[in-house]
């Protein structure tokens, strides 16, 4: 995470602006002390996207696992 004083940070106000937007969150200080942090707003997903995709199992065993090992044993 940068740091920024807030002189700093109202003086290269599009700079500091410019690394948030690449991802990266800004903390600012003020005679030493954390006042803030500016933080990227996370990207809207589609709901399809924001899953977390699970494993599809079959009797416990993964079928990619299960496929796997089909092919190694597959003449």
């Amino acid at each position: 995470m940068k740091q920024a004083t807030f002189s700093e940070l109202r003086s290269h106000a599009k700079q500091y602006f410019d690394i948030v937007e690449a991802g990266e969150a800004v903390r600012v200080v003020r005679n030493g002390k954390p006042i803030a942090d500016i933080v990227p707003i996370p990207q809207d997903l589609p709901s399809w996207k924001r899953r977390v995709a699970q494993p599809l199992m079959v009797e416990g065993v993964s079928i990619s696992r299960m496929i796997l090992e089909e092919r190694e044993t597959a003449p």
